[in-house]
């Protein structure tokens, strides 16, 4: 349990140490929020009693967990790979899977993190408005973030650098981020983007929060998608990780 909590406190400080990583995960999601709620506003819009913020917490979510997955994960763990601190670690007494433990349950909680200050500001500067299950938010966003962690890892096992994991990392998660209904609503694109967009794994994410949100219930295709992602990832990631 005490190489449990060092190697959690240790990840939480190469957290804060990865400029990019931290300023995508929990600054810009709320830079963004705060964006919309200036320009658009929260008023019910569309004949519902929904407003844009209302609809926005879904795909800033999105964004967080994308980011955790896709450029956090992969980055960190090709650092220290290059570092040789994966090496050292595999050498101790320490079982290896207690470093990846702690790894995923920064990564989880820094994003939960976000998510609940998305939330709280939301709720007391736009007066966020909620029809849905708060167990129901929590479990859709454990599993999109099992999914991109898993593929986050993958990530890092492919990159031979730091520098290679965080193009690639980027090169995923940004076309995503602008075209998946995280920042802008898929509705207003075009309709060939809009059948691009089902095929990226963030659509999914997003869509499957949004009707969780608005208390449609949950979207079985988009289960299905982030379930095979997580077969996928996990299969990957545990065959291809490299410790040096």
């Amino acid at each position: 349990m005490k190489s449990f909590l060092k190697l959690l406190t240790v990840q939480f400080k190469l957290f804060y140490r990865e400029p990019i990583a931290f300023f995508f995960t929990l600054v810009f999601p709320t830079l963004l929020l705060v964006l919309f709620g200036i320009i658009y506003g929260n008023e019910p819009a569309f004949g519902t009693p929904f407003g844009y913020i209302d609809g926005s917490i879904a795909g800033l979510s999105g964004i967080i967990i994308g980011t955790v997955g896709l450029v956090s994960i992969p980055v960190a763990t090709a650092t220290q790979r290059e570092q040789r601190v994966l090496r050292r670690l595999k050498a101790t007494p320490m079982n290896p899977r207690t470093y990846l433990a702690a790894d995923v349950v920064i990564n989880y909680v820094i994003a939960l993190v976000g998510l609940v200050g998305l939330i709280v500001i939301a709720r007391l500067v736009f007066d966020l408005r909620f029809e849905g299950n708060w167990l129901a938010i929590w479990a859709a966003f454990t599993l999109a973030a099992i999914a991109f962690f898993s593929v986050g890892y993958f990530l890092a096992s492919l990159a031979p650098t730091s520098r290679i994991a965080t193009v690639v990392g980027q090169v995923l998660l940004f076309p995503m981020m602008f075209l998946s209904g995280a920042t802008i609503p898929l509705q207003v694109m075009p309709d060939g983007v809009q059948q691009v967009a089902k095929w990226m794994p963030l659509t999914h994410v997003v869509g499957l929060l949004q009707d969780l949100w608005f208390g449609r219930g949950w979207n079985v295709t988009s289960l299905i998608v982030l379930a095979a992602l997580i077969l996928l990832g996990v299969t990957l990631s545990s065959r291809s990780f490299r410790w040096e």
